[in-house]
């Protein structure tokens, strides 16, 4: 038998698709939430929704029927050198709130092998990238420093390439997969760490759930990558999508920012395919824009960020930002993407003023 692996993942809403994927294999997970979702999902488990091919309607795989043992804690609760792999699977900004910025610091002092399931990069990750100066990367983050104990060669970076969202209508235990594609994890620079991505990766390949007496080949698998630049193809499908919902003067739906002028959005995508190919990417390492495209018919709604960005949101994962600055280290430039970053910060500038001078008349009426 292999050996079943003890996983901390922050980020108990699409942390709960890996989750699930590495219960079925039988391994054991502990999600980092609030005290009020820990409660929840330790008294009733989560519940992953996701549509199967060739099947009506969606299959759903309660964690309390898998092999593998689920438990939620909070940040407090945690003892990191009881795991063998950290997953961060939160918004960038997240990770600076108090009690997880004291846990991040144990993590990396604990020097536990981390997988970041986010858009937006460590900047350990990208220390790893040769030629590339991380330190003037700073002002992409929302508090650099979270990151500044972990060592480079024990953080590796796995695209969240599957779409999932909670169902506003349900309890924070349920998520709903929109698009049941894979994990695209690279490599650590440790083989003994990536051997052991590698048995998690022929885990979930090899797990069924059994429906009504059927045996299902659930989608969404962990692939294991030995260029560490694969996870950044996900770059060239925010920058032509995602981050151009948000317009200054409202949000329009990712199909629409890809294909309102697909011409437009053909060529962002090739140039910041380039970006990553300077970097070090091979092609092959990229998604072509014809199937992006494709997915994007499907993309209905605008994108989180641009969604939080009208809510108010003050901080939000800023990839538009690190593209532009990544460029200009590589003498690049390109006038949507230099248009792109102007108009989000517009946005965060205006929610930023609208929250201090809120709270100051709250503070004058108390």
């Amino acid at each position: 038998m292999s050996k079943k692996y003890n996983i901390l993942i922050l980020g108990a809403s699409y942390g709960s698709l890996l989750a699930s994927k590495l219960l079925m294999a039988g391994h054991s997970v502990s999600l980092v939430c609030r005290r009020d979702t820990a409660n929840l999902i330790n008294s009733e488990g989560t519940r992953v929704r996701m549509p199967v091919k060739g099947r009506e309607g969606l299959v759903e795989i309660d964690s309390r029927q898998l092999p593998g043992q689920l438990t939620a804690v909070i940040p407090t609760e945690v003892k990191p050198e009881q795991y063998d792999l950290v997953c961060l699977a939160m918004q960038e900004p997240q990770y600076s709130a108090s009690g997880v910025r004291e846990l991040m610091k144990a993590i990396a002092l604990a020097k536990v092998p981390c997988m970041s399931i986010m858009n937006m990069p460590p900047l350990p990750y990208l220390a790893r990238i040769p030629g590339l100066d991380a330190s003037a990367l700073r002002a992409c983050f929302h508090d650099a420093s979270v990151w500044e104990h972990f060592e480079p060669g024990l953080m590796t970076l796995c695209s969240p390439d599957p779409q999932a969202f909670r169902p506003p209508e349900e309890q924070p235990n349920v998520l709903q997969v929109g698009l049941p594609t894979n994990f695209k994890v690279a490599a650590f620079d440790n083989p003994a760490h990536t051997a052991m991505l590698e048995q998690m990766e022929a885990d979930i390949t090899a797990a069924r759930l059994t429906v009504n007496g059927e045996a299902l080949d659930l989608p969404v698998k962990l692939k294991v990558h030995d260029s560490i630049f694969v996870p950044l193809a996900k770059w060239a499908m925010l920058l032509t999508g995602n981050y151009r919902c948000v317009q200054a003067d409202g949000m329009r739906a990712i199909k629409d920012a890809v294909h309102g002028d697909i011409e437009k959005s053909r060529e962002i995508y090739a140039w910041v395919v380039d970006l990553c190919v300077q970097l070090g990417a091979s092609r092959d390492d990229m998604v072509p824009f014809e199937k992006y495209a494709a997915a994007g018919q499907g993309l209905l709604k605008p994108s989180s960020g641009a969604r939080a960005l009208a809510a108010g949101a003050t901080d939000i994962e800023r990839i538009d930002l690190l593209v532009k600055l990544v460029a200009e280290q590589k003498d690049l430039s390109n006038e949507s993407v230099n248009e792109t970053v102007k108009v989000v910060n517009g946005w965060l500038d205006r929610n930023r003023k609208a929250a201090a001078a809120k709270k100051a008349a709250e503070a004058v009426a108390a």
